[in-house]
């Protein structure tokens, strides 16, 4: 796979007033920051809504979801919703989707929380839709790109990865804390899930961008740093837990050597951190650019 530049996301969960959401998103861009991104989770904000807002009050700063929950919607109603959106922030755009995982947020929906298997199917079906009803540029819903806006799955699953790797622009490795099992290294399951989704993509993998949600950045290398995460975590040594691929604890220069590593080992290039720690990120940030 050829050597990709860096890309750089933070995610936004919430949005207080317009104007306070429209200044974090400008801090954002003038930190160096490449694409705002917001989740879709009930108790969070709406994210088109929101990504709209935030294109107004900056230029360059791509837009992004991390990640749509597909199971929420119908393929018809989010192709409209992206293709206005897509509209309203000039093409810049990113969409981001997953199967879905959270039961209690269903049951709240009042939508029914379909089996692991189920939910991939409906995640391919909706991919096959957006393809399918953006394919026609002269016709509504229109979008800026063809055949949609730059897509990405995420997952850690075979099946997701597998429709990932065949389907998207963007593959995306999520939190890994509650998914390693006890004794495993996990380094290695992130070494196994980029080894899938290589072997499913094929002709495709030259295209395709890999990115890795960074839940924690912790500028020093204390043990009592790790103590957030170790609430997260409970099953996890704390060897486990620094070598969680997810968790970058350590000076800005020795964070930028585990980025490279990880670009040069794994092909990952974009990188999403939360917006707590996007002051910190930014430091290491300005030894990749």
């Amino acid at each position: 796979m050829p050597t990709r530049p860096f890309r750089f996301g933070v995610s936004m969960p919430a949005i207080g007033s317009r104007s306070a959401w429209q200044a974090r998103a400008r801090q954002a861009e003038d930190l160096g920051y490449d694409v705002l991104q917001v989740p879709d989770h009930l108790g969070t904000p709406a994210p088109f809504p929101a990504l709209v807002s935030a294109a107004d009050a900056t230029t360059t700063l791509r837009l992004g979801t991390l990640v749509l929950n597909a199971g929420f919607y119908r393929p018809a109603l989010l192709a409209r919703d992206i293709a206005d959106t897509d509209q309203l922030t000039d093409g810049r755009l990113e969409v981001g989707l997953g199967a879905g995982y959270a039961q209690a947020e269903f049951r709240t929906a009042e939508l029914p929380y379909p089996p692991p298997a189920d939910r991939v199917v409906h995640l391919a079906h909706t991919v096959a839709e957006l393809h399918r009803m953006f394919a026609t540029p002269d016709r509504p819903p229109k979008v800026h790109r063809h055949p949609t806006p730059r897509l990405m799955l995420g997952g850690l699953g075979d099946r997701v990865l597998r429709l990932a790797a065949r389907e998207a622009d963007i593959v995306g490795f999520p939190v890994m804390a509650l998914t390693t099992p006890p004794g495993a290294d996990p380094q290695q399951v992130l070494a196994d899930r980029v080894a899938h989704v290589r072997a499913e993509a094929g002709a495709r993998l030259g295209a395709l961008e890999l990115h890795l949600f960074v839940s924690a950045v912790v500028l020093t290398a204390a043990a009592e740093a790790l103590t957030p995460i170790r609430r997260t975590a409970p099953n996890l040594t704390e060897d486990q837990i620094r070598r969680l691929p997810n968790v970058l604890a350590g000076p800005p220069a020795q964070l930028t050597e585990t980025l490279h590593r990880y670009r040069e080992t794994y092909g990952l290039s974009y990188f999403s951190v939360r917006e707590e720690h996007m002051t910190d990120f930014a430091k290491v940030m300005a030894h990749l650019r």
